[in-house]
């Protein structure tokens, strides 16, 4: 009997952040991993909604604090567009110092900037399972 399997599907991630340098090195190191494809960088909010649209991502890492559209302001339109898009905000900002918990409900998981790089690949395929597990239902 033939069992489908996440692990054989393609992971689609998206990278939100306004530092270039951040962009391109979690481009770069999820591009090594197995069963993982940026589908798409970009610099802010607007950008990122956009990007959902054409791109259809199943994780989004997406930093908080941006020009021209926040995090918080984006998470909001990529829920309303594609509820089943995990997002994760990604964010150099103490947890202490984010905005009261109802803000926070657009967001599947959060994270610290300085979390090392397979804690955050590890987090990364956990949202995409749970990507999967509801579109599936």
């Amino acid at each position: 009997m033939l069992m489908f399997s996440y692990e054989s599907s393609t992971l689609r991630v998206l990278v939100v952040d306004d530092h270039e340098l951040t962009r391109l090195t979690l481009q770069l190191a999820f591009s090594c991993q197995e069963n993982i494809q940026v589908v798409g960088l970009a610099s802010n909010g607007k950008e990122a909604i956009e990007m959902v649209k054409r791109c259809h991502p199943d994780v989004i890492v997406l930093d908080l604090q941006m020009p021209v559209m926040d995090g918080w302001s984006a998470s909001c339109h990529i829920k309303a567009i594609s509820p089943n898009t995990q997002i994760l905000a990604y964010s150099s900002v103490e947890e202490a110092n984010f905005p009261q918990a109802k803000s926070m409900l657009n967001f599947d998981d959060v994270c610290k900037k300085d979390l090392p790089t397979t804690e955050l690949i590890a987090l990364v395929r956990q949202l995409g399972h749970r990507a999967g597990d509801a579109s599936v239902t």
